[in-house]
């Protein structure tokens, strides 16, 4: 079916129903555009909830159950959740709101072009309807003369009284007459040919193929509204693999909840370590009540002081009753029962050790970058890095100072720990890292066990053969080995694989780069035995950076080689 042929007369209602059917388009834009906005506004309340219940930093203890981990994976879960409907919204923006806001300015101009075309060609028939109505007034005219004239003239000539030069007069101008109306005559049917002609062609050709275009643009229309739509549902249907990676995510989070772990680590959290209070005593009336109390009971521990108070009439307080301090609790957690003082110490000894061997690895790098400078003064001042040096050494001795104290209270604790048997000696990650090789002789442990005086208290003072250790590690290493640096003006040398950087470095002297933790860098040049590796990051910027520093992947190319 065609416009062209079955509505050639509806001009108008064609006008009307195009410019509805654009009206369409734009409401079902700003349709699409508010369901966006309602989905950012969703994924962000699902972020915001998320945020808001996400553990704050006094409550990191929660890791340490399951039920607590499956929750905050739960939220990590739902931010993802939140941010699939974020790329809904941007979707919906990008394929169709963006699309139909183009197309709709597209479809209005090509309308005004084609109604434009249809006005024109009816103005055209009905100027030329006007010049055939004045043709055939003009012939009506022109005849009812040449009648008028006829009728004088045999008027004329059949009275005797009028005399022969009028009776020629009135034939001559009714002859003319005559001629007059057969010109019209003449013309009128000439213009009614022609017009009939005009006509055949507007309302045969013309309107049919300006109708026909806009057909086939309301057409389009149609069709792109449909695609549209089908757009609308692949938007959401996109992200259901990822919807349901999340909800699988959250299941996965709830199955991993372990019950029976979760109730054995509120003993590793909660035990104190005492044994409970031996039975009490019967006393003769009169005297105070006196509690037979283990060796290894919080009471037994106490200084003489306490005790000789205590049995002036006061009852021993069993350590369930004791009034926790509200203060600022003390550096030795001393505040705290044996068992969780104990995993306290231990995990402030094995930061420090964490931050000393950080050091050691700095001042490592650095002795490497000293010795190399010293090699290649081209490349730096040697004595640039000595300020370096002695702030790292500095370090190095007050948190191994740091550590001795809280492995003396950690010995002192475990002195007291109620077990049969003692407990294997502990020796700290920094003395594990001094010493390389395993002692020969059982006498010279460096445990803080072995530092204690006679009567069982710790003494600070560490033994001599530690001191020298520890004096020998804080003194800069002097490696020999390592080649020198590049010529910067040789050519760019090849990638032989990637590297990841582990912590910060600052490459402050020249021929070395700055790095940032977990930054990806190309590697040009393996470490040759100084401590350093050459990277680059792009086509200008390369330089050393410590391999301590980095994880190297050398593609297999270059290890074959």
């Amino acid at each position: 079916m065609s416009w062209g042929t079955e509505l050639w007369d509806q001009f108008d209602n064609l006008e009307k129903h195009t410019q509805w059917g654009i009206d369409f388009v734009e409401k079902y834009t700003k349709f699409v555009k508010e369901r966006s906005e309602i989905e950012l506004n969703y994924a962000r309340q699902i972020r915001n909830l998320s945020k808001k219940y996400q553990p704050k930093k006094k409550e990191e203890d929660e890791n340490k159950y399951t039920w607590c981990r499956a929750f905050h994976s739960t939220l990590n879960e739902l931010n993802d959740y939140a941010g699939q409907h974020e790329l809904i919204a941007e979707n919906m923006m990008s394929q169709i709101i963006a699309e139909l806001t183009r197309y709709a300015q597209e479809i209005k101009t090509e309308r005004k072009s084609h109604f434009h075309d249809g006005r024109k060609a009816q103005q055209q028939i009905e100027a030329s309807w006007k010049q055939l109505e004045l043709c055939k007034r003009k012939f009506e005219r022109d005849c009812k003369e040449a009648d008028r004239a006829q009728q004088y003239f045999e008027k004329l000539d059949a009275d005797i009284n009028v005399t022969k030069a009028d009776v020629e007069k009135a034939r001559q101008q009714a002859q003319m007459r005559h001629q007059m109306a057969s010109d019209s005559k003449n013309e009128y049917s000439s213009y009614l040919q022609k017009f009939n002609q005009e006509q055949n062609e507007h309302y045969y050709t013309i309107i049919p193929n300006i109708f026909q275009k806009i057909q086939a643009m309301e057409e389009k229309r149609i069709e792109r509204m449909g695609e549209s739509l089908k757009t609308f549902a692949e938007v959401d249907r996109q992200i259901l693999p990822i919807i349901g990676k999340c909800l699988d995510g959250i299941t996965e989070a709830a199955e991993s909840i372990e019950p029976k772990n979760d109730s054995s680590q509120v003993i590793e959290s909660y035990k104190s370590g005492f044994e409970p209070p031996g039975d009490v005593e019967f006393e003769d009336y009169g005297q105070a009540m006196k509690r037979t109390v283990s060796e290894t009971s919080l009471t037994n521990s106490r200084s003489d002081n306490k005790a000789d108070r205590s049995s002036k009439g006061k009852s021993k307080t069993l350590w369930p009753f004791i009034k926790k301090n509200k203060g600022s609790n003390p550096e030795d957690f001393s505040h705290l029962p044996p068992e969780q003082r104990r995993k306290k110490l231990q995990a402030k000894i094995d930061d420090i050790n964490k931050d000393i061997q950080k050091e050691m690895d700095q001042r490592d790098a650095l002795t490497k970058m000293k010795e190399v400078y010293i090699k290649n003064p081209q490349m730096g001042d040697p004595n640039s890095v000595d300020p370096r040096l002695a702030e790292i050494a500095h370090n190095i001795e007050k948190l191994q100072a740091e550590a001795q104290k809280f492995e003396g209270w950690l010995a002192e604790v475990e002195g007291r720990m109620p077990v049969k048997s003692d407990p294997p000696r502990r020796t700290s990650a920094l003395y594990e890292t001094q010493n390389s090789t395993p002692p020969t002789t059982t006498n010279n442990n460096n445990c803080a066990q072995d530092r204690e005086s006679p009567d069982g208290s710790y003494t600070e003072e560490p033994s001599s053969e530690v001191q020298s250790e520890v004096q020998s590690k804080v003194q800069p290493e002097t490696a020999e080995s390592g080649d020198e640096f590049d010529d910067p003006d040789e050519e760019m040398l090849p990638t032989i694989g990637t590297c990841k950087a582990l912590y910060q470095f600052e490459g402050v002297n020249e021929g070395t780069i700055s790095v940032t933790e977990g930054e990806l860098l190309y590697v040009i040049e393996e470490d040759k035995g100084d401590g350093w590796t050459r990277v680059r990051r792009n086509e200008e910027e390369e330089g050393y950076v410590p391999t301590s520093y980095v994880e190297v992947f050398l593609d297999s190319n270059a290890k074959d080689s």
